[in-house]
């Protein structure tokens, strides 16, 4: 079992006022029906409010006050204060200390932790918490470790590489968080039991060839078999290499170069 330290955290309970409740629905839609297999039981959790958008507090500066565990995703958050002395909850990048001051701005240095178009980041660095379309809030780029970095720019956008390897095209007035995410460390843990998993509300999967017929597609045979079918899903699609993303989607303009790029 590996697990964290947990030296960056600063602060072991919630602010109240920035959480809400969060329900469970082991993996149901509003039908009932289950839309994600193998979900269900977790500890107990609220959701901690986090501030995507930033812009109504744009050219406001703001003080880190502590850095706390959010356990609704891989990285920390840091609470910060503006001067107003409204507090709002960040994804914390690395490097963020207490006591450090952030601002959301279009004309602010680009600093870790400050929020800024991308047409005023340099060549080379790295940016977390970005946006797809200015004024939405940042959509990408937001767990634990990763940072999109600046490869080009030019009038009409700005090519990021993403952390997949893909080459994409913003626009130059898309906002992003200088800086890559904190909590780089989460992707060596290692839950190492079956009931850590369980915590996190993953119940287990059975393979289908394990199942009978009436269960699975793959299921049933004399003695043990593995199948001698193409992996199927339970109700029967190709499950191994078949392409998911839509032909013609709308964003492949903006694709410069796949993340599985032959």
């Amino acid at each position: 079992m590996k697990t964290s330290t947990f030296d960056e955290i600063t602060k072991s309970t919630p602010e109240k006022a920035l959480t809400e409740p969060l329900k469970k629905n082991a993996g149901r839609n509003s039908s009932g029906r289950i839309t994600i297999r193998h979900r269900g039981g977790g500890h107990k959790r609220r959701y901690r409010i986090i501030d995507f958008l930033r812009r109504d507090k744009m050219d406001m500066p703001a003080k880190v006050i502590a850095i706390e565990y959010d356990p609704n995703r891989t990285a920390n958050i840091a609470l910060v204060q503006y001067a107003d002395n409204e507090k709002r909850y960040i994804l914390a990048p690395n490097g963020l200390a207490v006591g450090a001051m952030i601002i959301a701005s279009m004309d602010a240095e680009p600093v870790v932790g400050n929020h800024v178009p991308l047409s005023k980041v340099p060549l080379g660095l790295f940016v977390h918490s970005l946006e797809l379309v200015p004024g939405r809030g940042a959509k990408v780029v937001r767990s634990a470790g990763l940072g999109a970095q600046v490869m080009a720019r030019a009038e009409n956008g700005v090519t990021m590489r993403m952390p997949s390897g893909e080459e994409r095209v913003f626009l130059p007035n898309c906002m992003a968080t200088v800086g890559m995410v904190g909590n780089a460390d989460q992707m060596l843990f290692h839950l190492g039991k079956a009931g850590r998993k369980r915590w996190l509300g993953v119940r287990p999967t059975v393979r289908g060839v394990a199942m009978n017929p009436v269960d699975h597609p793959m299921g049933g045979g004399e003695g043990r078999t593995s199948g001698g079918g193409d992996p199927v899903s339970p109700w029967g699609k190709l499950a191994k290499g078949g392409k998911t993303r839509k032909p013609r989607k709308a964003s492949d303009k903006v694709i410069l170069k796949r993340r599985k790029a032959k």
